[in-house]
């Protein structure tokens, strides 16, 4: 190669490097290079030399994307493991998959989609998955480590580079067990890029290196001449090439050749003919060198720039209506242009080619090679454009409407040889609208297909295609929904405006509204318009007989109405919750989720906790969430079991709560549920042991959960919940400055969401403000949480503290009021009646009374707590009363305790200043 002496330095260190690490048994050392030109520019060469090079001490597996396959799900993440895979046995695939093989198979092709009765899978689960498959294939391939060669990135798949991605990120040092190298176009410059630039923006900040690859210079323009056309090219002659091709390699080696089959003296009188050889070899020169070749070869090329990677010998001449052998001889045509090239060709440049990608649909299981360290050559059509730049030009000069009935009789002859619907929509997408109900039923089981490999936007596509044929008016409302559900936790504005507009057509049966109007909620909750999704409920509960469907409504508009962080009648809300459910026994679903979302209800306003445990108690069956109310239960949607958990953890019962959420992360770990579910599962455990006093173990818990959060998005619900728990959880610890900084890093603080915190944000805040000592500020938050919840008859002083803190602030300075918020908070513990809601009410009322009094409160309240799982709250007590007593051994006792719960408290509370008078021990 030309003047890539740079370029192919970074390559050979980099594997180098990889092979390196992988001998000496350590840490693998790969990473991702990046080699970045126009079209024409080397690219391809590059990669393949690269390829040679690396193949005699590593695994290397090649892919390149395509431009008339962008919309292809998986394609290039398939290119590249299906022939990796295939080295392995049945037994052996299974071990990498480890158990999730029915969620990645599908999407690898390995298998087909699961039935259209299962659940979407989840795209963050499914990219999790894959990055993890990667890995242990890395592993197991460690004694020639694994390189990824990906060709026109640039055109790759929206899920392959977001695989790529998620796997790249797995090490924080950017040491990778495997080499992936991405070549592809310049980027469009700007720093608002989305999409598939966005990521290989991303994929290219983390790189070990990012290099431009550079055109010809004059000299090696005239080398490259002089080695094809002989010695004799004269310098006027090669200036004159490498002004026509402005130093393109492609380009000079095309011209060249066409020079060499004009057999053009390379001397200074030829020079004026190089710029018409030139324009032979692109755009309109090249579309008219093709037809000069004939109708059949014309026709061949337009099919093969349409059917791209499918372009088989039978299905070519299925679709230009000739015969094999006529195929084959317009194929020899096109070679002998440089159109196209065959199998045999790229055997002979670059060793054997690996079989076609399958899809799902043709797959009849792993394959049972014996070598999986061979080198692994790249998964191709037969036939192939000799350059991406030809395959642009042809595909392009097609007329529109011969392009538009090509893609269509490719979907049928697809369908026809047992491709899947999946497979067939990248055609249907571009065929014109003509109310073909036929195609309208593919794009849907395309849409289902997608949507169960974890490819929803590929999903969406389909179905608003499918909208624009446009179904009958038996079925245009169904699709609607289809196309809602599609979206729902990806675009939920999106989902609201389909779902909508599907409500308001005809044609939904019963079923179908009932949970068009269910999931539309879901949506404006997750757009945070919580108030909306309780209208929208309300009233189709209004409309809906009574029985099951209505109670699944009204369970909903409950929830909804309960979680807004204003609310106009609360206590209203709650008196008809209360009685709706009265003489409820959890006899069926719906009426579990109502007695769930009463026992939620019940333990925010601080009814007794014996009736809260048993309410959820109702709502389980054995301990356990019934069947079709699990966690990843699409019916009705996993706030159910964990408004049974939060209510459990609220009511000193954290083991309850901790089967439950230990359970969810198991559930959605195994269905690949890696996104924000399993970020709140997380939390949610964080939050047990934050109530059980291991508050290291809380911390780790809230951090992981955090971390699986951002990778979802910024501002979700799950960001406030955690975020909120992991500042209590520091501010705990005596960690106020890193309190701080989560808080900061998280813009916790106003303005509020228009949904509740878990815990009460407010009231967080206010003790995160008081530990920094910003008394005013943290009496003002506190205020504020007050006027909130007491209107709302939200009185549980365990999950909103703000008035044991606000006593604590006014102790000082307002004594007979901090008295007056003390007793009314006694008055609301005793009523919840758990021993942590009494101790840490008599902690606080210990704040205002006399020394005798004091150490009597404090007695009782270490009694409690110690009765308590709450071990955080009872080191504090029993604190404060070692230092009111002044016993040496009681102060060790409670020192112990603190340090055992992971928390530091070494300095005094002001609080029991008033207290302090007493003889030492």
């Amino acid at each position: 190669m030309l003047e890539r002496d740079p370029e192919l330095a970074a390559a050979a260190h980099a594997v180098d490097e990889l092979v390196a690490g992988a001998a000496a048994g350590g840490p693998v050392r790969g990473g991702i290079l990046v080699y970045r030109g126009e079209a024409g520019i080397g690219k391809t060469t590059l990669l393949r030399e690269i390829r040679r090079t690396a193949g005699d001490r590593c695994t290397v597996l090649t892919a390149r994307g395509g431009e008339t396959l962008t919309s292809v799900p998986f394609h290039v993440t398939r290119q590249l493991l299906q022939p990796a895979l295939d080295r392995f046995d049945e037994e052996d695939v299974r071990l990498l998959f480890g158990d999730h093989f029915d969620l990645l198979a599908p999407a690898l092709g390995l298998a087909p989609p699961p039935p259209p009765s299962a659940a979407p899978a989840d795209p963050q689960g499914v990219r999790d998955g894959l990055a993890k498959l990667l890995g242990r294939l890395a592993d197991r391939l460690r004694d020639r480590p694994p390189v990824l060669l990906v060709d026109d990135a640039h055109w790759a798949d929206a899920e392959s580079l977001a695989w790529l991605d998620a796997f790249t990120r797995i090490r924080r040092d950017r040491r990778l067990p495997a080499l992936v190298v991405l070549a592809h176009r310049p980027l469009a410059e700007g720093p608002h890029r989305t999409g598939v630039p966005a990521v290989l923006a991303a994929l290219a900040d983390r790189a070990v290196v990012t290099l431009g690859l550079h055109a010809l210079t004059l000299g090696a323009t005239a080398a490259l001449a002089r080695e094809t056309l002989g010695d004799h090219a004269d310098e006027p002659f090669c200036r004159e090439l490498w002004t026509v091709t402005s130093g393109n390699p492609y380009e000079t080696v095309e011209l060249l050749a066409k020079a060499r089959d004009r057999m053009l003296e390379p001397v200074a009188g030829s020079a004026s003919l190089l710029r018409g050889l030139g324009a032979e070899a692109r755009g309109g020169g090249l579309v008219a060198r093709l037809e000069e070749l004939g109708v059949g070869p014309t026709r061949l090329a337009w099919t093969i720039a349409v059917l791209g990677a499918d372009s088989t010998p039978r299905l070519l001449a299925s679709l230009t209506g000739t015969s094999e052998p006529e195929v084959a001889e317009h194929t020899e045509l096109l070679r002998q242009a440089r159109i196209v090239t065959t199998r045999a060709d790229r055997e002979a440049r670059s060793g054997p080619a690996a079989k076609p990608v399958r899809d799902a649909a043709t797959t009849t299981g792993p394959g049972t090679g014996s070598d999986p360290a061979a080198t692994i050559p790249e998964g191709s059509a037969h036939l192939e454009f000799a350059h991406p730049l030809i395959a642009s030009a042809i595909y392009g000069s097609m007329s529109p409407a011969v392009r538009t009935a090509m893609h269509g009789q490719a979907a049928w002859a697809l369908t026809a040889a047992g491709h899947g619907p999946a497979a067939v929509s990248r055609h249907l997408l571009e065929v014109h609208p003509e109310e073909d109900q036929e195609v309208v039923r593919q794009l849907r089981a395309a849409a289902v297909e997608h949507l169960a490999v974890g490819a929803p936007d590929a999903a969406r596509r389909c179905l608003e295609r499918a909208l624009t044929e446009p179904p009958g008016p038996d079925a245009y409302a169904t699709v609607l929904y289809e196309l809602g559900c599609a979206s729902l936790l990806t675009a939920p504005a999106a989902t609201v405006r389909h779902l909508s507009s599907a409500l308001d057509l005809p044609g939904l049966g019963d079923d179908l509204r009932i949970d068009a109007t269910y999931r539309l909620a879901q949506a404006l909750a997750h757009n945070n318009q919580l108030r909306e999704a309780a209208r929208v409920l309300a009233a189709e509960a209004v409309r809906t007989p009574p029985g099951t469907d209505r109670r699944r409504l009204q369970a909903a508009n409950f929830m909804y109405e309960g979680f807004q962080a204003v609310e106009e009648d609360g206590p209203g809300r709650s008196r008809r919750l209360a009685d709706l459910t009265a003489n409820f026994t959890g006899a069926d679903n719906s009426e579990r989720a109502l007695l769930t979302v009463r026992g939620f209800d019940a333990m925010m306003r601080g009814e007794p906790a014996d009736e809260v445990v048993r309410l959820c108690d109702l709502a389980l069956v054995d301990g356990i969430p019934a069947r079709g109310l699990g966690w990843t239960d699409a019916t009705w949607g996993f706030e159910i079991p964990a408004l049974t958990g939060i209510a459990y953890a609220f009511s000193d019962r954290p083991d309850r709560a901790g089967i439950l959420f230990t359970e969810a992360v198991r559930a959605f770990e195994i269905s690949g549920w890696s996104g924000a579910h399993l970020a709140f599962a997380h939390t949610l455990l964080g939050l047990v042991h934050r109530r059980r006093g291991n508050l290291p173990k809380a911390q780790h818990y809230l951090e992981e959960g955090l971390r699986l959060a951002d990778r979802v998005g910024n501002g979700l619900p799950v960001h406030w919940d955690t975020a909120c728990l992991l500042v209590d959880t520091l501010v705990a610890r005596g960690r106020t400055a890193e309190a701080r900084s989560v808080a900061d890093r998280y813009s916790f603080g106003p303005p509020w969401p228009g949904a509740i915190v878990l815990p009460d944000g407010p009231s967080v805040l206010g003790r995160l403000l008081l530990a920094e000592g910003r008394v005013e500020e943290a009496v003002a938050t506190l205020e504020a949480a007050a006027e909130a919840l007491v209107g709302r008859g939200r009185h549980h002083v365990v999950w909103a503290p703000w008035p044991l803190d606000l006593a604590r602030a006014l102790a000082p300075t307002d004594p007979d009021r901090a008295a007056g918020i003390a007793a009314g908070a006694r008055a609301h513990a005793e009523r919840i009646g758990t021993p942590t809601a009494l101790g840490e009410a008599l902690r606080c009322a210990a704040l205002l009374a006399d020394p005798p009094e004091s150490r009597r409160l404090l007695t009782e309240a270490v009694a409690h707590l110690a009765a308590s799982p709450s071990r955080y709250e009872e080191a504090r007590a029993r604190l404060d009363l070692a230092r009111v007593t002044g016993s040496r051994a009681a102060l060790a006792e409670a020192t112990a305790l603190a340090t055992a719960c992971g928390a530091s408290l070494l300095t005094a509370d002001a609080v029991t200043a008033r207290a302090s008078s007493h003889p030492p021990e």
